[in-house]
Order: C-alpha cells, then sequence, then structure tokens
C-alpha cells in the first residue's frame, strides 16, 4: 500500500470515469425501447434516425470516457509498479549472502518480474472494472425492476447464485496460485542450479539425474498449474447456464405479457439487453476476481522478500 499511496489522486478519475461510461451503458436498452415501440411500429423514419443518433452519440461519449479511465489506470498502475521493483531491487542488494542462499536467485527475479508484473495489472483492471462491474450488474437489474417488476425477479433469483458461483471459485483457487507460484520458483531454481554449475555435472557424468530432477519438477508446476486452470475454467460456462436459464425465463414470462399487452416488444428487449450485460459484467468481474487472486498471492510472495531485511 505504501507504493500505491502516492498515486491516489491519479487514481480516483480511473473508477468516476469508467461510472460515467456505465451510466451511459445502463441507457442504450432505453433508447432502443423508444426506437422499437415507438419509430418501428409507427413506422416514422426520422424518430428511428433521431434516435439512432443518439445511440451514436451515447457510444462516442462512452468511449472516450472509457479511454479516459485507461489512461488515468494505466498511470496509476506503471507508476505504482515501477517504485515497487525499484525498492525491491534496493532492498535485495542489502541483503547478506547467507539471506540470498536462503531464499534463492530464481525466486527473487521471479518475484521482481513475474509477481510485480501481476500487481501492476491486479491494480490497472481493479481501478477499471472493480466498481464499474458490480454497478452494471445492480444497475441492470434497478433498470429492468422499472420496466416490468415481474420479470426482475429473475434477476433477483439469478445474481445471488452467481455471486455464490463467483466467490465460492475464488476461495478455491486462492492457495492454489500460491502453490503454483512456488512451484515456479524450485523449477526455475534447478535450472540457474544446473546453469552454474554445468562444468561439475559434466564431470561427474550427472546429466541423467539432473535431467530427470528438472522434468520431474516441471511436471509438478504443470500439474498444479493445469488444476488450478481446471477450477477457474468452471467459472465461465456455470455463470452461461445460470444467466442463460434466466433468460429462458424471462422470454418465456414476457412473451405471456406480450401478448397479453401487459409489456411492449421494445420493453422486452430492454429487459433482456439488460440480462445480457449483467452476464457480460459478470464475467469481467470472474475474470477480475482471478486475476485479484493471482495478484494477492504475488503481494504476499514480495512482501516475504521486505521482512528478510527487517528480521534483522
Amino acid at each position: 500500500m505504501r507504493f500505491f499511496i502516492p498515486y491516489v489522486k491519479v487514481a480516483i478519475p480511473a473508477p468516476i470515469f469508467k461510472m460515467l461510461e456505465a451510466v451511459l451503458e445502463l441507457f442504450v436498452p432505453l433508447v432502443m425501447t423508444s426506437i422499437i415501440d415507438v419509430g418501428i411500429e409507427k413506422n416514422d423514419k426520422t424518430y428511428i434516425l433521431q434516435h439512432g443518433l443518439i445511440l451514436v452519440g451515447l457510444g462516442a461519449a462512452g468511449l472516450i470516457m472509457s479511454v479516459t479511465a485507461q489512461f488515468f489506470a494505466a498511470k496509476t498502475a506503471v507508476g505504482f509498479a515501477k517504485d515497487l521493483k525499484s525498492e525491491l531491487f534496493r532492498h535485495i542488494q542489502t541483503l547478506s549472502f547467507s539471506e540470498l542462499d536462503t531464499v534463492g536467485n530464481a525466486t527473487l527475479i521471479n518475484r521482481m518480474t513475474a509477481d510485480a508484473d501481476k500487481l501492476q495489472t491486479g491494480i490497472n483492471m481493479t481501478l477499471r472494472l472493480f466498481l464499474r462491474s458490480p454497478f452494471i450488474v445492480f444497475g441492470a437489474a434497478i433498470m429492468a425492476y422499472t420496466i416490468d417488476p415481474k420479470s426482475s425477479m429473475y434477476f433477483l433469483v439469478a445474481i445471488p447464485i452467481l455471486s455464490v458461483v463467483v466467490f465460492g471459485i475464488m476461495l478455491g483457487t486462492i492457495p492454489l496460485y500460491a502453490k503454483v507460484q512456488k512451484a515456479l520458483d524450485k523449477s526455475l531454481l534447478t535450472a540457474n542450479e544446473n546453469l552454474d554449475g554445468l562444468r561439475v555435472i559434466r564431470a561427474f557424468n550427472m546429466q541423467k539425474k539432473e535431467e530427470k530432477r528438472f522434468k520431474e519438477e516441471t511436471e509438478s508446476y504443470a500439474s498444479k498449474a493445469i488444476y488450478s486452470s481446471k477450477i477457474s475454467s468452471l467459472l465461465n460456462p456455470i455463470t452461461f447456464i445460470i444467466v442463460n436459464t434466466a433468460l429462458i425465463a424471462i422470454l418465456y414470462n414476457g412473451a405471456v405479457e406480450v401478448n397479453l399487452d401487459v409489456l411492449t416488444k421494445g420493453q422486452l428487449i430492454a429487459i433482456v439487453n439488460y440480462m445480457s450485460q449483467i452476464l457480460v459484467e459478470l464475467i469481467k468481474l470472474a475474470d477480475l476476481i482471478i486475476l485479484l487472486t493471482k495478484s494477492l498471492a504475488s503481494a504476499k510472495r514480495i512482501r516475504e522478500v521486505f521482512e528478510i531485511g527487517e528480521q534483522r
């Protein structure tokens, strides 16, 4: 956090502009509703053209908001990573030889590069999506409720179920990513040892033994990485199943209400669009949560390096 605090003022505009973009996005289905129910229903081409231009305007404004948010998010994340890597490198230079041998060069290199990069990406994506995605999810549910309270009940059922799935998989993968990183460290350490002791290994004819050891460690890393990826990969299909089931229920109920003139065709399409927005944002949120679990594991590993000097 001490590396992030200097960039707080730069970071604040990123989620604000993302929220503004989200607000504009929530208005799009309402404009579509008016085009269908008024413009197409009455064959009013002027009305369709006018509201079509409104859609273009909403898209252009949303693009400007998105690019602005990305600028501030990237500036914050890159500045944070620069300071973190510089301080981490300086701290490693202060470690004694015994401390360096205890930790290992391979893991120090990995933590200063791959782990720091994961934190940079995590901060960037968090500033862009952490507030935007939940806002779209709940905003779309509220907008759907204003159109048709009965159809919006499906939103109220789907969102908690999706939340349980997302956070359940997140909690299950956090410890797995830490194990994957440790396995990678071990594999890199073996590779460095083989490069440093190449002449000794050849002198004692130990090539086959070292090849076997390296193969076992890389296979261990691969199995852990594949296992964690398999659990993470369950997220998208389960999310799709839940949301599409809700969509089927909405379309079935909406079709009945359209026939009874309780709901217009444009309103039904708007409700479907809001559910689709929820699907897209939940997938983004799920990917963000998976990225955050990796970032938290990397943050813990970097913190461990800083703590080595504090123990002296």
